[in-house]
């Protein structure tokens, strides 16, 4: 299920697979590298900015789109980055993280990543719930659950290549932004209304606290790593004028798609202004109270139905770029790889409970909570991700002419400043509210010693890469320099084990058992019953198939003695992994034989991966033949 990777790439099975480098430059180049920024774009209309849009629209009208074009300025400023940082040093930003900071401070910084990712995909579930349920009825709890099946949609994806990723997100984005296109069309905004909404202002301290919300709930750290490893599965020329050319391509590609994200979420904006601020309806903050209103109000029953085909496009959008960015998170940082099946499930197990928990507890009014608390805690982890992705692309030393240029190295501190302070100020106005309550002194001891580490942390990665930066190797190249080759010595095997299904090609993994015996070895032929009897009876399992395999067994050793070889068996019984290292361990084999049938995906879920079960408890060589 888990294995620790050996490549540097960051998400290497589709690493370099898109080739731009041959291609004429114009439209054939650019629409070749177009498509990362789309799988980004989609993080910034998820669920979790549908509440804090509909509660600017609705409290102050048109007077807040400012704030939204505002964040996705800086949004653009901060994926240019990202994706630059992946184009000229081909590292993903986890991994740039790895070779720069300590390791005790990159787990801290992976474990904030990790939780940045689960709380995006708990506004995501939820958002598709509540779409489920505003189209079909079903409740609450029972979208929540079913939403864990969309698990196997991403590794169907996955297996098509990112091309047809990229066009599927590329669907669903089309999707959210024809339905908030026919809504507008159907409220009938005043234009000019709407023109004024791009003059900055703040009516009171309440809209300052809602444009707060919607810049936590825009800028979201996930997609800063997920940003510089997409731009990795374009395969450029590595010159100076091929890197020039990818980085203006994926400008506009950014440019576009977070063009279309700041639309859409203005369009949820001007919709909640035209259909309730404009009516007096000045509390509409939750989805299902916007979606419950909108038919009466605009007069046409398919203004709710699109309404929640937008929702559940937007979550699962977000879903498949969240189990992407978590991969890159987890082999950046960990240099693990996790099955795409069991990765995703477990980051929809992390929602998934405690959205049901708190539907099944305290009912289906306290949603809007739980997507406002998913939001909060992304505003936590957004410096994380932020600082040292400005550090990387103004170093010098590793991106060379590439590093940015002091003036936009100055513009990106200060939206940083401005965000960290405006993610901090949400923070404490959340916490303010606890403390002024009668909450437990133990809780408020612990919150208080976590803002400490919280903010040491923060000062600790903005100062290390000035002052504590060590002259080291890189921590995740792989291979030493290279030396001059010592005396080999050639091992010889003493006891070969061969592991046998009894298919077509037990004599194609015998032949390799011998030719790496060299005939002075001693085999030792392995087979596991799996039938019923043997798993409920183990040893004492007397069945046909026991008895029919360890036949074949007699006969196969029968066969090696008239050769002149020494041969014998053991047969095994239930798991048949468990029971190879079982048998191997006992026998003290020095070597296994295993055959190996190329099947992935699905089909490795279904029938399991034996070889890397095997391999990661046993320390001996294995020769893995391909049948």
């Amino acid at each position: 299920m888990m294995t620790r990777i050996k490549g540097e790439a960051s998400l290497s099975e589709v690493h370099e697979s898109v080739d731009i480098s041959k291609k004429k430059v114009g439209w054939k180049q650019a629409f070749a590298f177009f498509g990362p920024a789309y799988l980004v774009s989609v993080g910034y209309m998820d669920p979790g900015n549908w509440a804090t849009d509909l509660a600017g629209g609705s409290k102050f009208g048109y007077t807040l789109i400012w704030v939204l074009l505002m964040s996705n300025l800086m949004a653009l400023l901060l994926q240019s980055l990202s994706a630059r940082l992946g184009i000229v040093r081909g590292r993903d930003l986890a991994q740039a993280n790895r070779e720069t900071y300590p390791r005790s401070v990159n787990f801290l910084l992976y474990i904030l990543a990790e939780v940045a990712i689960a709380a995006t995909d708990l506004a995501e579930v939820l958002g598709m719930a509540i779409g489920i349920n505003l189209l079909t009825g079903l409740p609450l709890i029972w979208g929540v659950s079913i939403t864990v099946f969309d698990t196997f949609l991403l590794l169907f994806l996955q297996r098509l290549g990112i091309r047809k990723m990229e066009a599927f997100i590329i669907g669903l984005v089309a999707i959210v932004g024809l339905s908030f296109l026919v809504e507008i069309l159907l409220a009938k905004p005043a234009f000019g209304e709407i023109a004024k909404g791009f003059v900055p202002k703040l009516p009171n301290e309440q809209a300052l606290y809602i444009a707060i919300g919607i810049i936590g709930a825009t800028v979201m750290p996930h997609n800063l790593y997920l940003h510089s490893a997409l731009v990795q599965t374009r395969k450029i020329a590595k010159t100076k004028q091929g890197i020039k050319q990818a980085l203006k391509w994926s400008f506009i590609d950014s440019a576009v798609a977070l063009n279309i994200a700041f639309l859409v979420n203005a369009a949820i904006l001007i919709l909640a202004a035209t259909t309730f601020f404009k009516k007096g309806m000045v509390d509409v903050a939750e989805i299902k109270q916007a979606h419950q209103l909108l038919s009466g109000l605009l007069g046409s029953s398919v203004a709710p139905v699109l309404f929640a085909i937008a929702l559940i496009a937007a979550g699962q959008s977000s879903t498949v770029t969240g189990t992407l960015a978590g991969q890159i998170v987890m082999e950046g940082y960990l240099r693990l790889r996790i099955n795409p099946w069991m990765r995703r499930l477990l980051t929809r197990l992390l929602a998934i409970v405690p959205a049901i928990l708190v539907i099944a507890i305290a009912g289906e009014k306290e949603v809007d909570s739980l997507l406002i608390l998913s939001q909060v805690i992304l505003s936590m982890q957004l410096g994380f991700a932020i600082i040292p992705l400005i550090h990387f692309v103004s170093d010098k030393k590793t991106m060379g002419d590439f590093a940015i240029k002091p003036v936009v190295q100055a513009i990106a501190w200060v939206v940083t400043s401005i965000l960290v302070y405006l993610n901090i100020r949400m923070l404490i106005n959340e916490v303010s509210s606890f403390f002024a309550g009668s909450a437990n002194i133990y809780w408020k001891i612990l919150i208080i010693a976590g803002g400490a580490l919280f903010l040491g942390l923060l000062v600790y990665i903005i100062f290390y890469p000035l002052f504590g930066r060590k002259a080291k190797k890189t921590s995740i190249q792989m291979h030493p320099q290279s030396e001059s080759l010592q005396k080999l010595t050639i091992p010889t095997y003493k006891k070969i084990a061969v592991a046998l299904d009894f298919g077509e090609h037990d004599d194609t993994l015998l032949a390799h058992a011998i030719g790496q015996g060299q005939g002075n070895a001693e085999y030792l032929l392995i087979h596991v019953v799996e039938s019923a009897s043997a798993r409920l009876l183990g040893k004492e399992s007397d069945d046909y198939e026991t008895r029919y395999d360890e036949e074949r067994l007699q006969m196969y050793v029968q066969q090696l003695h008239e050769q002149g070889l020494v041969a014998t068996y053991h047969l095994g019984f239930r798991n048949r992994a468990e029971e190879i290292i079982r048998i191997i361990k006992e026998s003290k084999a020095d070597m296994l034989v295993i055959g190996a049938h190329r099947h992935s995906g699905l089909k490795d879920w279904l029938y399991g991966e034996t070889i890397n079960s095997v391999r990661h408890e046993l320390k001996i060589p294995i020769l893995v033949v391909n049948l």
